[in-house]
């Protein structure tokens, strides 16, 4: 299934437009995530993929749409040897939930997806399912953006065979 470009869906825009606006969260372009990525670049995607699933199964694409774009609101770049993980998946969605208090009003459905979205690494478990959604694309999300050159020699070893 081919996704939509974001930028062209103007119902998921009219949900996050007053918070793409933001420079704390223009920001987040400047630092890389998962090795070939940045954090914006991330952000939209899980909250752009959550937003799609949320539709599709007549979820709240509001909070999907708003909490995953805010899920990894925070601006240090982490550093196993300075962090371990598990410390590091605490500890960031606790300070991406106080910075997005800091940006807008949320919804206690959008606070959990940001606080809970480490599900798996954390114990904390999703109130919602919209929490467990964005939990859920979030690791897909990280596994494509790290393995992404690989997945790009894979298929390129592919078409040659």
């Amino acid at each position: 299934m081919k996704i939509p470009d974001w930028r062209q869906d103007q119902q998921y825009l009219e949900l996050v437009k007053d918070l793409l606006a933001k420079p704390e969260l223009q920001r987040l372009q400047s630092i890389k995530q998962h090795h070939y990525s940045n954090r914006f670049d991330h952000s939209v995607r899980v909250s752009y993929y959550s937003y799609l699933l949320g539709k599709r199964w007549h979820l709240n694409t509001r909070a999907l749409a708003r909490g995953g774009l805010l899920h990894d609101l925070f601006y240090y770049d982490w550093d196993s040897q300075q962090m371990d993980f598990r410390t590091h998946a605490y500890v960031h969605a606790h300070i991406a939930l106080n910075n997005a208090q800091k940006l807008t009003q949320l919804s206690p459905m959008e606070a959990d997806i940001i606080v809970k979205h480490m599900f798996g690494a954390t114990t904390q478990v999703p109130r919602y399912w919209e929490s467990l959604i964005v939990s859920l694309v979030d690791d897909k999300c990280a596994v494509q953006e790290a393995l992404s050159p690989k997945i790009l020699l894979w298929k390129q070893k592919l078409q040659f065979k």
